[in-house]
């Protein structure tokens, strides 16, 4: 069962077997808590985001078309997941950095440089902590989860020239605050 696309796989979940949805699920996962975690920095709810989003995926199997991408559905209920979880709960969006940016040292030059370079990633987490949870999200979803803007335009339900420009606003956003942050 490992062959079947995510699309042969839902579209057989919808049919009424169950199982594959089990197979999704181990695809999807790690990408899906990393999605949350990206957003609010909680592992605990990012793991029962990830559930519920599945739970939903389950209930709302019949308006799977096979059509679109597998991926762009997916993400499209886990956005309304974390939308509800914090319209439900009356919390606004966390503002708390993006915790797992990690830059690989391409080379062990000098203390100094890896040191600018922490600094630096320190610097971009609290840039993206002060970005829109709507900018934040679209830079997690084009630039973290590297997810086509064909993708992301289908995720926040606009077209890929829509989420282009959103991302390159939410980039342009971030350098300027980025840039602010360097200066103090």
């Amino acid at each position: 069962m490992q062959h079947l696309t995510d699309n042969a796989l839902m579209l057989k979940v919808k049919a009424g077997d169950l199982d594959k949805l089990g197979l999704l699920y181990e695809r999807h996962k790690k990408r899906l808590f990393g999605f949350y975690y990206n957003m609010n920095s909680n592992a605990s709810l990012s793991e029962d985001l990830v559930q519920n989003v599945f739970v939903r995926m389950l209930k709302y199997k019949h308006t799977f078309t096979g059509e679109g991408s597998f991926l762009s559905w997916m993400f499209r209920t886990a956005r309304n997941v974390n939308y509800d979880y914090y319209r439900k709960n009356k919390i606004a969006f966390n503002q708390r950095a993006v915790s797992s940016v990690e830059y690989k040292l391409e080379d062990s030059a000098s203390m100094e440089h890896k040191l600018q370079q922490k600094e630096d990633v320190s610097m971009l987490q609290r840039a993206m902590n002060m970005l829109p949870p709507e900018k934040r999200e679209v830079l997690v979803l084009s630039k973290f989860k590297e997810l086509k803007f064909s993708e992301v335009g289908e995720i926040l339900g606009c077209t890929e020239g829509a989420a282009k420009v959103k991302a390159h606003r939410a980039l342009k956003d971030l350098r300027t605050i980025f840039l602010q942050l360097e200066t103090r």
